[in-house]
């Protein structure tokens, strides 16, 4: 299965209008961003669990994070409520669930190997701070190595945000949103922009709040389906 799979072109996703696709697991359903692969895949995805809903327990072959956008998600590990960040390295595992229903923005099978450790943050707690490089941006780094960094940010109303980096950029919109070329991108949207070009964002007068992560897309790991 190949979803929005050509990194050399810009990408985007307006959730709202795509259709909920069953998984393996009963109760648990996924809207594909981007995916490489069958049902291990690279794959980029908001996951929806119904009240009472459970997925099997599993290791990450090639790592997972995600980002809780409603309810609150759970596994033996803890409880994470609303705008609990969480990246689990390469070979950890659990045992997904939610008995309230949740869903969560998921990243899986782009990790590199060299990460070790698993890491949990509360987004909406965080202070944020003015960005050094653009005007009417607040951020907080959520993770950062040689390789990517991964950030929330607040854009003012009426902004115009320059989004782009030489190991391409990817953005998920928490709440409120912004205007690319005529389109008009809403809570849970998503638009991923290829390495080394660079796309001038427009906010409205509610502002917006931004998932971003940048530098990650200079080598695109795939899972072996044999």
């Amino acid at each position: 299965m190949h979803i929005n799979a050509d990194f050399e072109k810009i990408a985007e996703a307006h959730t709202s209008q795509m259709d909920w696709v069953a998984s393996p697991m009963k109760g648990v359903s996924r809207r594909m961003l981007d995916r490489i692969g069958d049902e291990v895949a690279r794959a980029t995805s908001i996951v929806r669990y119904d009240e009472k809903s459970h997925f099997s327990a599993h290791s990450h072959g090639g790592g997972e994070e995600f980002l809780v956008i409603d309810g609150v998600f759970q596994d033996e590990h803890g409880d994470y409520p609303v705008g609990t960040y969480v990246r689990n390295p390469i070979g950890t595992s659990h045992t997904p669930a939610s008995e309230d229903g949740c869903q969560i923005f998921v990243k899986l099978w782009q990790f590199g190997s060299t990460e070790k450790d698993i890491l949990r943050v509360d987004t909406q707690s965080l202070s944020l701070t003015a960005h050094p490089s653009a005007e009417g941006v607040a951020h907080a780094v959520l993770f950062q190595d040689s390789n990517e960094t991964v950030e929330i940010q607040q854009w003012d109303p009426g902004s115009h945000v320059l989004v782009g980096d030489a190991g391409g950029a990817e953005l998920f919109v928490v709440d409120g949103g912004f205007v690319h070329e005529n389109k008009t991108f809403e809570k849970h949207d998503w638009l991923r922009v290829p390495k080394n070009k660079s796309v001038t964002l427009d906010t409205g007068n509610s502002g917006a709040r931004i998932w971003m992560k940048t530098g990650h897309l200079n080598q695109i790991n795939v899972p072996s389906q044999s």
